[in-house]
C-alpha cells in the first residue's frame, strides 16, 4: 500500500489534501492523472447504468439540503459512529475499526478469552470468525477493549476513554438568520436527494415502475478514523441508484440477485478487477440497518484487508414513508392499469467511486521481475485501456532535433484529433526513462518518432504490457491504436 500511495503522489494521481500547510486528515486532492482516471470511471458508471438503460433516469441534487430531510431520514438521530480516544497519544478512532483491525492481527486471542457478562460466547466466536463487529453497542465495544487489553495502533498503549457516539453529519448555517430557519446539512449520502425528488421525477418524465434514479456526486461524512489513503475520506464521490418497484408485482429477492450479477459484471468486466480478489458478504443482523431486510457488500481484497467496495440493500419503502410523514405530502405513484396508489419499495446499489479508483489501482499495480520481460526492473499499471488516464504518449527520439519534434507534433495533433482519450507529449530525458514513466501511469501505447520516420513515414509503437515494439505507418496509426483501445 505504501508503494501505491507513493506512486500516486509521484505520478499525479492524488495528493494529501492541504499538503502545502501540512495536510488535513482524511482529505485528498486528485492530480492530473487522478482526475482523468476518476472521470473515466464515473463516465463508464454513468454510461452503463443510466445512458444504456431504458429503465433509468439521472439526477444531480444539491449538496446542501434542508435539515428536515436528515431528520426524516434518521441521520440526525442515528447517523453516528462509536468512537474511542487513546489517553496517551490522543488518537481518535472508530471502535469497530480498532477492534476489527486488532482481530485481524490476533486471531488466536479468542482461545484465551473468558466469557463476560456483556459479550456472549456466540458473539465472540462470530466476531473472530468474520472479523466484523459493526453495529455493537458502546457497552460491548468497551467490554471487548477491556477483555482483550486492546493496544493503541499508534503508540501501543492500552489506556482508552469510554466509547461514545459521534455524529457524522456536517451542519451548515445559511444566510444571516440564526436558528432553525437557516439550518442545513452537507449531505451524508446522495440517496436522500433521490427520495425527496421522487415525485418531481415521476411528474416530469414518463417513467413507470419499475425504474431507477441514479446520481453521481459528492457526499460528506465527518470520519474519525484514518482512512487508508482515499479509501475513507470526509469528502467522497458516490455513485448511487434507487431502484423503485411495486412489491406486489416484482419479487424483491429476484431483483436483488439480478443487481448482484450486474454489479459483479461491472467490476470484473468493465473495470477489469480480478475475480479472485472479490467476494460477497451478507451483513449480520446487528450490522444491517433496521429498515433494511437484506444488505450485502461486494468486498475487495485491499492491501490493508478485505473491505467494502460496493453495497447493495433492500430498503423497503422506509425512506418514502418517512419523507411522506415529515413533509405531509403524498409520495405515492398510481398504477396506470389498476389506478391503485403505491408507495414503491427500493433496492439500492451504492458505491464509493473513490474506492473503485483505489481498487483499480491496486489491482493493476505490478512490479516486473528484472529477469523477465524487458530485462529492466519496472513498475507497471496494467489498467484497462479504456480507463487509462493517458491513451497514447508521443515522443520525439531527441528533443533538440527540430526535424524530429516537428514531425512528432504533427503525429500528436493527428492523434489528439482522432483518438478518444488524452494524448500526451513527452520529450524529457532519454527514451528509456520516458517509457518507465508512462508505464507507471498506465499508458497503453508510446509512439516514438525517429530519424527513420522522416524517410519511411512510419513510427515505433511500444505496448505497455509486453514492452514489445512494432513499426506502424503514420497513415495507419489512428486505426491501429483505436482498434486496440476497444
Amino acid at each position: 500500500m505504501d508503494k501505491i500511495v507513493a506512486l500516486a503522489k509521484r505520478r499525479g494521481f492524488f495528493y494529501p489534501g492541504s499538503d502545502l500547510y501540512g495536510g488535513l486528515a482524511n482529505t485528498y486532492d486528485y492530480g492530473p492523472m487522478g482526475v482523468e482516471l476518476l472521470r473515466n470511471i464515473k463516465n463508464l458508471w454513468w454510461l452503463t447504468f443510466v445512458t444504456k438503460r431504458a429503465d433509468m433516469v439521472g439526477l444531480d441534487a444539491s449538496i446542501i439540503s434542508h435539515h428536515r430531510i436528515w431528520e426524516a431520514s434518521g441521520h440526525v438521530a442515528s447517523f453516528a459512529d462509536a468512537m474511542v480516544d487513546c489517553k496517551n497519544c490522543r488518537l481518535r478512532i472508530r471502535a469497530d475499526h480498532l477492534i476489527e483491525d486488532w482481530i485481524e492481527k490476533n486471531k488466536d486471542a479468542r482461545k484465551k478469552a473468558h466469557i463476560s457478562e456483556k459479550l456472549t460466547k456466540e458473539e465472540l466466536d462470530k466476531a473472530f470468525e468474520i472479523g466484523k463487529v459493526e453495529g455493537w453497542s458502546v457497552e460491548k465495544y468497551d467490554e471487548f477493549i477491556l477483555l482483550f487489553n486492546v493496544q493503541c495502533p499508534n503508540c501501543a498503549e492500552h489506556d482508552w476513554t469510554k466509547v461514545r457516539k459521534f455524529n457524522q453529519l456536517f451542519p451548515v448555517q445559511l444566510g444571516l438568520v440564526e436558528g432553525e430557519g437557516g439550518a442545513g446539512y452537507l449531505r451524508g449520502e446522495t440517496a436522500q436527494g433521490m427520495f425527496v425528488n421522487f415525485q418531481n421525477v415521476v411528474n416530469s418524465t414518463r417513467v413507470r415502475l419499475p425504474f431507477g434514479i441514479a446520481q453521481i456526486g459528492k457526499s460528506f461524512r465527518n470520519e474519525i478514523t484514518p482512512g487508508n489513503s482515499i479509501f475513507r475520506t470526509i469528502e467522497f464521490e458516490q455513485g448511487e441508484i434507487e431502484y423503485f418497484f411495486d412489491p406486489n408485482k416484482t419479487n424483491w429477492e429476484e431483483k436483488f440477485e439480478e443487481w448482484k450479477k450486474i454489479m459483479w459484471h461491472f467490476v470484473t468486466k468493465k473495470l477489469g478487477i480480478k475475480e479472485e480478489n472479490l467476494r460477497w458478504r451478507p451483513h449480520t443482523d446487528e450490522e444491517r440497518s433496521f429498515y433494511s431486510k437484506r444488505t450485502e457488500d461486494l468486498e475487495y481484497k485491499f492491501p490493508f484487508g478485505i473491505k467494502e467496495l460496493w453495497g447493495l440493500a433492500y430498503r423497503t419503502n422506509y425512506d418514502l414513508t418517512q419523507h411522506q410523514e415529515f413533509s405531509k405530502k403524498d409520495l405515492s405513484i398510481t398504477d396506470p392499469q389498476t389506478n391503485e396508489k403505491i408507495l414503491p419499495h427500493v433496492i439500492e446499489p451504492a458505491v464509493g467511486i473513490n474506492r473503485l479508483v483505489l481498487a483499480v489501482l491496486v489491482d493493476a499495480y505490478k512490479e516486473e521481475d528484472p529477469s523477465t520481460g524487458s530485462g529492466q526492473a519496472r513498475v507497471v499499471l496494467s489498467l484497462p485501456a479504456h480507463l487509462a488516464p493517458v491513451k497514447v504518449a508521443v515522443f520525439p527520439l531527441l528533443a533538440n532535433k527540430p526535424e524530429l519534434t516537428e514531425k512528432a507534433k504533427e503525429v500528436l495533433a493527428m492523434l489528439q484529433n482522432d483518438i478518444n482519450g488524452k494524448v500526451q507529449w513527452d520529450d524529457r530525458g532519454n527514451i528509456g526513462k520516458r517509457y518507465l514513466a508512462q508505464d507507471e501511469v498506465g499508458t497503453p501505447f508510446c509512439v516514438t518518432i525517429d530519424f527513420n520516420s522522416l524517410e519511411d513515414k512510419a513510427v515505433t509503437v511500444r505496448d505497455r504490457d509486453t514492452a514489445k515494439q512494432e513499426r506502424v505507418k503514420i497513415e495507419e496509426l489512428v486505426g491501429y491504436i483505436n482498434e486496440r483501445l476497444k
